[in-house]
């Protein structure tokens, strides 16, 4: 049996708003195993990137309990969630989030540096030269398309070898071409390094390569669905 990296019993979040509290998830209920690729789906607004941030400590569970290769999230303070984030996930906005100050290599080593590696730069450049990047690894963000953007975002991501990759819309801000080409990255860094990747999209054919899709629905888990057995017996 797989073993499972990714834990929620009962996890609820729920945020102050101007007119009161507002439940964001209520009660869910998940596991995600080691070397899964899963994709949450769903309205905007049905909770899925508050379930992603939830999964990386990024957001404190309000309600129920949130484990992580079996530490539980929910019990850490902000100091050790980021010491457990550095050492255990990858994570990969939207919105690129790069220093724009740094060039493409020093965005990359950043977090290795952090975490104290020797070999940073060397991990780095060879993260780049995987995404395509080799040419570009001394520009700046600013000189870079949004394409070359993200790429760098996810040699960033991947850089520290993570036991666990989340990704919010990896692809929402680029073109088809640009899309598609970070989707077969994405999985292409599931495949290199065995990472357990987990991702927000509203992109079909993205959700579709998933080994498991989680549809969302009003801050609650409405359905489940493998994309391949599906696809398999029509």
């Amino acid at each position: 049996m797989a073993e499972t990296v990714l834990a929620l019993q009962g996890a609820a979040l729920t945020l102050a708003g101007n007119a009161g509290p507002v439940e964001i998830l209520k009660g869910i209920d998940l596991e995600v195993a080691r070397g899964e690729t899963l994709g949450l789906i769903g309205p905007s607004g049905s909770g899925k990137s508050s379930l992603l941030m939830l999964m990386g400590g990024l957001e404190r569970a309000t309600g129920g309990v949130v484990r992580a290769l079996g530490q539980d999230l929910t019990a850490m303070d902000e100091d050790a969630l980021a010491r457990f984030r550095r050492g255990n996930m990858g994570v990969v906005f939207q919105s690129f989030h790069l220093i724009p100050t740094m060039t493409a290599l020093e965005n990359v080593a950043v977090p290795l540096e952090l975490a104290g590696n020797p070999a940073a730069f060397d991990r780095a450049e060879a993260e780049l030269q995987a995404v395509g990047l080799g040419a570009r690894m001394h520009h700046y963000p600013t000189q870079m398309s949004g394409g070359e953007q993200q790429r760098v975002a996810l040699a960033r991501a991947a850089a520290p070898r993570p036991a666990i990759l989340l990704a919010d819309e990896p692809t929402g801000n680029l073109d088809g071409v640009n899309g598609q080409a970070i989707m077969d990255m994405l999985f292409g860094l599931r495949d290199r390094h065995g990472a357990t990747l987990v991702l927000v999209t509203h992109a079909p054919e993205l959700a579709a390569r998933c080994d498991r899709v989680v549809r969302l629905a009003d801050g609650r888990i409405e359905g489940q669905e493998r994309p391949a057995a599906m696809a398999a017996a029509q």
